[in-house]
């Protein structure tokens, strides 16, 4: 499976966006309403957060696949990682026989996916009839304060930042009805669209800007490409837009996932 995400560093991965997936396994779990009883997939699982939130929360056995080594090895390392599933695998082609889970889940996962469609339909293929397949991403463009910070400032002073940012803000899955529409093409029945608003609690400045130097997903990759005098110019200018006219310290910023649910038909 090709994916558009940089995935070099489990570590890095966490203290960039981890933390926040953390925070968003929650909220995403209640949307889902996931069987009482049956195996769970997390198809994306990256570093763990959610895959291992589930086994937290459930009896029942919860597997959870990646196609990054270094994140699936992070996630194995991770406090009770030992009672999860994780395997290094490809959504498109998921290791499990039909039929295998009461549910899968993918949480901002899909829209960096190569094939969105046939992922899904892998998802559905291993959910028993009836079994729940809900899925979550980023609203880049509406509702993602830290990356809109960055990127529009970042834009403003080279147009690499403004290609990777269009590219990045106008994937069809980001869209309100890009979820519910693949749902709705792959025959899922009693489909349900939502949002869900976390906050990122930032401490200070280099809380936020440190973690984006470690070459993680699109910010991270480009990032890594910039030349010193570029990467200075612009964190700056990025310093600029967090303080806004304030001085240094925390500052609370909402982040909103699209959500769709829906089950398979029996």
């Amino acid at each position: 499976m090709k994916t558009t995400y940089r995935a070099s560093d489990g570590a890095a991965y966490e203290v960039f966006l981890g933390r926040w997936t953390r925070v968003l396994a929650g909220p995403f779990s209640e949307f889902a309403r996931l069987p009482a009883e049956g195996a769970i997939i997390d198809v994306g699982c990256g570093t763990g957060s959610l895959a291992l939130a589930l086994a937290e929360w459930r009896r029942d056995r919860v597997a959870g696949i990646d196609i990054a080594l270094p994140y699936i090895a992070f996630a194995r390392s991770r406090e009770h990682g030992a009672g999860v599933d994780f395997v290094v695998g490809d959504a498109c082609r998921l290791p499990y026989g039909d039929c295998s889970f009461a549910a899968a889940v993918a949480q901002l996962s899909l829209n960096f996916v190569a094939d969105a469609r046939r992922a899904l339909r892998e998802m559905q293929r291993v959910v028993r009839p009836g079994g729940v397949v809900a899925a979550a991403v980023w609203d880049f463009r509406g509702g993602l304060v830290y990356q809109r910070l960055f990127w529009d400032t970042a834009a403003g002073l080279d147009p690499q930042a403004g290609v990777a940012r269009d590219r990045l803000f106008s994937s069809p899955l980001a869209m309100p009805d890009g979820l519910p529409r693949l749902w709705r093409e792959a025959g899922l029945g009693m489909i349900e669209r939502g949002s869900i608003t976390i906050r990122m609690e930032y401490a200070d400045f280099a809380d936020y800007w440190e973690p984006l130097l470690g070459g993680q997903g699109p910010v991270g990759a480009y990032v890594a490409g910039l030349s010193q005098k570029q990467r200075q110019l612009i964190r700056e200018r990025v310093r600029l837009s967090y303080l806004s006219g304030a001085s240094d310290g925390s500052r609370s910023m909402t982040a909103t996932a699209w959500a769709v649910r829906g089950t398979v038909p029996i």
